[in-house]
């Protein structure tokens, strides 16, 4: 059948002797299978082709699989979005693609996914209107609906059609958290009918599964239940005041909007059909998608940034078993790596192995996983694995001379092809390397507190800074699930130049009287995930003094930061500083929050951060505006929303209509 077909150029068609057709999705010259606007015309001609085969008789099925080697299909090419400025644009592109699936959903004979790799968002959603699916258990094999991530919901018929295949409970909370699934679990919830060991097993199955005509089961009745009027009115509800906790309607409107479709029309699919398209084609236009597909781009940018990929790292040595070095070690071991960790109190060295045990439990799940991390996890209280390490990182005190003490031991004992990094939060790397015999050697890579949850590291290039080494560096970090950003040696460096202004800033208006609960609730009403008092309390009020002298931007003596240092009060970690602290959460006082403009406040906080951002542009400590708008977003969970720092003051220089 395929010389019937043109030249493809993103998929294989071919049907084989027992008259299966088998549709291959191999995107030419791309990692990622997605599906974009030439994929999608040849999918067509493939649909096209195979309603003529199976009305003739000549197929008696058709499996679409993937090529690729860590992905089924990763969802729509993002590039193309863009293009998609007002809701009926919105609503043009969509529905010729809702007109496909429908056709594939239709095929008079079976259609079976073959899943291996990321099946997520679009592609999910184009596996739902096939008839059967299949997955394989591989660690790499994840499926999911991240849509709302980008400020929208599945439009391709992916709501109703996994609410009707999943159930409501499964499937909404698939799509409101945009968690990827293992296969497993998508199989636990509906969304996949048939699991196989590895990806060598799909064929087989596909082909066992098209012979057999098998299709998904249908809802069970108690799933039907939960689609009733009173049922989704109940879950609706329930959703709402979860989802509520953790985003507000007015910054990410994508969720709330999912809950009002299903609570209106779940069982009604005809309803559900009109209803998706309508509420996403809004979504797709608002200023909210457009600033939160920026940050997805912004994180693609750091992606770049990894330097040299044919470093491969395998073990790792850290020096210093403090709160911030015990996790980086953990960290690292949990990314695969063998970690060797040095201090001089081995008693300090158990502790980070008990923190790390905590964080492989919650991560890693099954006992046997969990035992072997541990076994990576080296204590190490003498450095006589230092020799072996490929990444040697110091992460000890933040004092200059004890830094360049142990570092030019670290340089006589390690190998020659080991990237030598310090871990400082403030220090410049020229000023840390002068007790080296060779400058070049070291770089910075800056981690932020909780490691486990940050995704960014900072990339550190002194002034003697070899590149090479900073191209290691950099895909050293990106190795370990991180985003690295390459950053000029100066003080501060990016994330700490910009943070410290802040928070000195709304220290300031504290001690002048303004209560730190309205301080903390102008930012979080601004969008931030913490208010700058309360960070300021968990990053440690020592560190933001010493930082704050660093860059010379510290309050006068005798005001409230200096009395709570002195008195040993240092926020978080000693139970007491701007608050008190119980059961790891801040002791926070009620306020009249009609008594106060947050708004206003809370742009006014801001302002102080924007304006460092600029000056950090300025002084090229990084490349370009985009990766400070990543950095920024990255390391200090600036309001994603609202697209980074730089770009959100932009846009307040633009014309009201160009905002919608």
């Amino acid at each position: 059948m395929t010389e019937n077909l043109p030249q493809l150029k993103d998929w294989r068609y071919e049907v084989d002797a027992e008259g299966i057709a088998w549709a291959t999705f191999d995107r030419q010259n791309e990692s990622m299978n997605v599906l974009g606007r030439r994929p999608t015309q040849e999918l067509l001609q493939i649909v096209e082709m195979a309603e003529k085969s199976a009305s003739l008789g000549d197929i008696i099925g058709l499996v679409f699989l993937s090529a690729k080697s860590n992905n089924f299909i990763a969802g729509a090419d993002i590039r193309e979005f863009e293009k998609m400025t007002t809701p009926e644009e919105a609503r043009d592109f969509v529905l010729p693609a809702i007109e496909l699936l429908n056709r594939v959903e239709k095929l008079r004979v079976p259609v079976v996914a073959a899943i291996h790799g990321y099946c997520l968002g679009g592609g999910l959603e184009f596996a739902l209107a096939c008839h059967y699916r299949i997955a394989d258990r591989e660690e790499g094999t994840r499926l999911g609906f991240p849509e709302v991530k980008l400020g929208i919901v599945p439009g391709l018929h992916g709501t109703l059609r996994s609410i009707h295949t999943a159930g409501p409970v499964g499937a909404m909370t698939t799509m409101l958290t945009a968690r990827m699934l293992r296969s497993n679990v998508a199989k636990a919830i509906g969304l996949v009918d048939q699991l196989v060991a590895t990806r060598h097993n799909l064929r087989w199955a596909a082909r066992k599964a098209v012979l057999a005509k098998r299709k998904s089961k249908p809802l069970s009745f108690l799933k039907k239940l939960m689609l009733l009027k009173p049922a989704r009115r109940f879950l609706a509800n329930q959703m709402r005041k979860k989802t509520a906790v953790k985003i507000r309607e007015d910054h990410y409107p994508a969720p709330f909007r999912l809950i009002d479709f299903f609570e209106k029309y779940g069982d009604d699919i005809e309803r559900m059909r009109v209803e998706e398209t309508n509420m996403f084609a809004p979504l797709m236009a608002s200023q909210t998608s457009r600033n939160l597909r920026r940050v997805f781009k912004l994180s693609e940018l750091l992606k770049a940034e990894a330097g040299d990929k044919s470093f491969k790292p395998m073990r790792v040595h850290v020096v210093g078993a403090g709160l911030m070095g015990g996790d980086i070690a953990a960290w690292c071991v949990f990314s695969g790596m063998e970690v060797s960790l040095q201090d001089l109190d081995a008693e300090q060295i158990e502790k980070a192995r008990q923190r790390a045990k905590k964080l492989f439990r919650k991560r890693l799940k099954k006992k046997q996983a969990v035992d072997a991390a541990m076994a990576r996890l080296i204590a190490d209280r003498d450095g006589k694995h230092v020799p072996r390490a490929d990444v040697i990182i110091e992460a000890i005190v933040e004092v200059l001379e004890v830094k360049q003490k142990v570092l030019a031991g670290l340089e006589k004992a390690k190998r020659k092809a080991c990237v030598l990094a310090t871990n400082t939060s403030s220090l410049k790397i020229e000023d840390i390397a002068q007790g080296l015999s060779d400058p070049s050697q070291l770089i910075g890579l800056h981690f932020f507190n909780p490691v486990a949850k940050m995704p960014l590291v900072e990339v550190i290039r002194g002034k003697d800074s070899d590149e090479a080494i900073i191209d290691k560096g950099a895909s050293f970090v990106a190795k370990i699930r991180k985003s690295p950003l390459k950053v000029a040696s100066a003080p501060g460096f990016l994330v700490n130049r910009v943070l410290a202004p802040y928070m000195m800033a709304a220290i300031a208006r504290h001690q002048d009287g303004m209560p730190a609960e309205v301080l903390d609730q102008a930012a979080l009403d601004f969008g931030m995930p913490m208010g700058p008092i309360e960070l300021s309390d968990v990053v440690g009020l020592d560190i933001i003094t010493n930082v704050g002298q660093i860059l010379g931007i510290s309050p006068p003596l005798g005001g409230d930061l200096d009395r709570l240092v002195k008195g040993k009060n240092l926020g978080k970690k000693t139970g007491r500083g701007f608050y008190k602290w119980s059961q790891g959460k801040p002791v926070k006082k009620d306020f009249d929050r009609e008594a106060y403009d947050l708004d206003q406040l809370g742009r006014e906080l801001l302002r102080t951060l924007v304006d460092e951002c600029h000056k950090v542009v300025d002084e090229k400590v990084v490349a370009n505006a985009d990766l400070a708008d990543a950095g920024v977003i990255f390391g200090t969970g600036f309001a994603p929303f609202r697209g980074g720092p730089l770009h959100y003051d932009q846009s307040l220089a633009e014309p009201e209509n160009d905002k919608n």
